[in-house]
């Protein structure tokens, strides 16, 4: 695993790349479905102008911050367990009006999985860290020339208190009729639960009334998959900046503070789903107490 100790412009503004990384018996890769840009002012309205010219590095060259839609593949052998879903066979174009969101697409996932050598049909479980579309996507989108989602076989972990309140989703384009089509798969986890081999559930609330982060330990290491408790690398040096769509902006604050202080410990990789093209890292404390995301992969 080599380390980048530099920013660089390029992969913070770039669609993420299938990228892998090894813990002890388990691989870890991330699997490429698409990318939204994302309004930097609507999405972390906290942030000022003056903010954001001082992090200009962090925006393409539109003024958008990059975000990679996509998910987690862990494989322990034969088996392998998927973290998220994607955004599915959908797109979206800029609209003016929308706030929050530019240009909105995904697609790619299973192609980018069989690049990695895993048909949807070998996955075995599917882990959810909260319900929303970009990560929900093909748990109800059907395989190109089936009529059947790619994953309609394997058991769905959702968070408890996410799956019990899931009609709050459907603000977010996850409508009752979406959700019912994997809803008979769905294992409603338990805080601390062992998913997969290696593998725990830990509510993280904030974001979303049941957002959950999965740590996957192996080989002395642990990979923190973070979710949406982190949108941009630009997060981990303001914790305070939370997104404009948290269900509790305070509460996923104080989360993100202290997720940020676990991922600088030593043997701690995170997986930031939305991180542009440096999705694996950790947290580096600078000489001013704050901290910056060095990529790692």
């Amino acid at each position: 695993m080599t380390t980048t100790t530099v920013f660089d412009r390029a992969r913070l503004s770039s669609a993420p790349r299938t990228r892998t990384l090894r813990l002890g018996e388990l691989t870890i890769s991330y699997v490429p479905d698409g990318l939204v840009r994302l309004k930097p002012r609507g999405w972390l309205p906290a942030a000022t102008a003056a903010d954001w010219a001082a992090h200009r590095d962090h925006l393409d060259d539109g003024g958008f911050l990059v975000a990679g839609i996509g998910a987690l593949l862990v494989e322990r052998g034969e088996r392998a367990l998927l973290i998220d879903t994607g955004f599915g066979p959908e797109s979206h174009p800029d609209d003016p009006a929308n706030p929050f969101l530019g240009d909105l697409y995904g697609g790619r996932l299973l192609d980018s999985l069989r690049r990695l050598g895993r048909e949807p049909r070998q996955i075995d479980a599917v882990a959810i860290t909260h319900l929303h579309t970009d990560h929900l996507g093909w748990a109800w989108s059907a395989a190109p020339g089936t009529g059947t989602p790619p994953f309609a076989h394997a058991t769905h972990f959702v968070a408890a208190p996410e799956w019990e309140r899931r009609d709050l989703a459907a603000a977010g384009g996850a409508t009752e009729e979406r959700l019912a089509v994997f809803a008979a798969r769905v294992h409603p986890a338990a805080d601390g639960e062992e998913i997969f081999p290696g593998v725990r559930a830990s509510f993280a609330a904030g974001h979303t009334v049941g957002h959950t982060t999965y740590t996957i330990t192996g080989g002395g290491r642990r990979l923190i998959a973070f979710g949406d408790a982190l949108h941009s690398p630009v997060q981990v040096t303001h914790p305070e900046w939370s997104c404009g769509i948290d269900h509790d902006p305070g509460e996923s604050a104080e989360h993100r503070r202290r997720l940020v202080e676990e991922l600088s410990r030593p043997d701690t990789v995170g997986y930031g789903g939305h991180f542009a093209d440096v999705v694996f890292g950790r947290a580096e404390r600078r000489s001013d107490g704050r901290f910056t995301w060095i990529p790692v992969a």
